[in-house]
């Protein structure tokens, strides 16, 4: 969860020594700011723009592109959540509480329907390599629909204890204190946790899984064409997975207990633990904007339809300015 640095460092007034001195956490979490920007900006343009071409220049009823649609909105559905965290990233949570549980649930519904809608796309593409005369291998139109609509369903119900358990709680630091947006009990936190790496481990494990056979096959095959469409899928995977490794890794570190790793409830460990989290946390977030790169980049079909796109739109302006 995107938890605010918690300051819940038991100490006496008396002794100065004792004290957990995380004052510089504000200062380097201030960097949010400007690198949020940059990336709500990005998504927000790419993402619309992928929809955009999605709906001129491209077949909304093959399965490729459902799935593209879908993890366009998922991401625009995540993007909606950022310019809170970048504001509680600095100040903590200024916000109301019901506020507080819909932004969590907005994070949690486009981190679990981003990690679906990858999955899924990489299990078709492997049913297309692998096994291209099977019926599984050109799914329907329907089908896609259905899916789509199923991993929506199981994102959000994933998402649902954010939206139940989700709080605004105090945060001490010295005689001070911020509030933060966080479930209102730990062991709500740790199963949360648990969740999200689970959800994250399975589905690595099985783009690996699928992955690993295709190179196989076209290694054997040389295929260009599906080539092509392989290292498409696999640049928004490698994206999605590199972004959230990190991350993963850490929350996973933050609610392991102190008698397990007492080394984790030593000042300066929890110290390095909290700038790796503010770190860990910006890049993940940032994989909402990175998917239309990953287009623009690879697949030289949307480069073209981009470049359609502009043609029309600078016809569009000479026509309204000649008006």
């Amino acid at each position: 969860m995107a938890n605010q640095v918690s300051f819940n460092f038991s100490y006496d007034d008396d002794y100065e020594d004792e004290i957990c001195d995380k004052s510089e956490m504000v200062i380097f979490g201030s960097f949010a700011i400007p690198i949020f920007s940059v990336v709500i900006t990005l998504s927000l343009t790419g993402n619309i723009l992928v929809l955009i071409i999605l709906a001129l220049y491209e077949n909304l009823k093959s399965l490729t592109n459902i799935f593209i649609l879908n993890l366009a909105i998922s991401d625009l559905v995540f993007t909606i959540g950022l310019p809170f965290w970048a504001i509680y990233h600095v100040q903590g949570w200024v916000f109301s509480e019901i506020l507080c549980k819909v932004v969590t649930f907005i994070f949690f519904t486009g981190f679990y329907s981003s990690i679906l809608f990858l999955t899924i796309m990489t299990i078709c593409r492997y049913l297309a390599v692998v096994h291209p005369l099977s019926d599984l291998s050109t799914p329907k139109h329907s089908i896609g629909v259905f899916l789509s609509v199923l991993i929506w369903i199981i994102s959000t119900g994933a998402a649902m204890p954010s939206l139940l358990f989700s709080s605004i709680t105090k945060v001490y630091h010295k005689n001070n204190y911020s509030q933060g947006c966080e479930y209102s009990h730990p062991l709500w936190e740790t199963v949360g946790v648990i969740q999200q790496n689970g959800f994250f481990l399975v589905a690595f494990a099985v783009v690996t899984f699928c992955f690993i056979i295709i190179m196989e096959r076209i290694t054997v095959t040389r295929s260009l064409t599906r080539n092509t469409a392989v290292k498409l899928v696999f640049c928004r995977v490698a994206v999605f997975f590199s972004a959230w490794v990190p991350y993963n890794v850490v929350i996973f570190l933050r609610v392991l207990p102190a008698h397990v790793v007492p080394l984790l409830n030593e000042c300066e460990t929890s110290i390095q633990l909290d700038y790796a989290f503010y770190a860990c946390r910006l890049i993940a977030f940032s994989h909402c904007c990175l998917n239309p790169i990953c287009y623009a980049f690879v697949d030289v079909k949307f480069r073209s339809h981009l470049k359609l796109l502009q043609v029309r739109m600078e016809n569009l302006i000479s026509r309204r300015t000649m008006d």
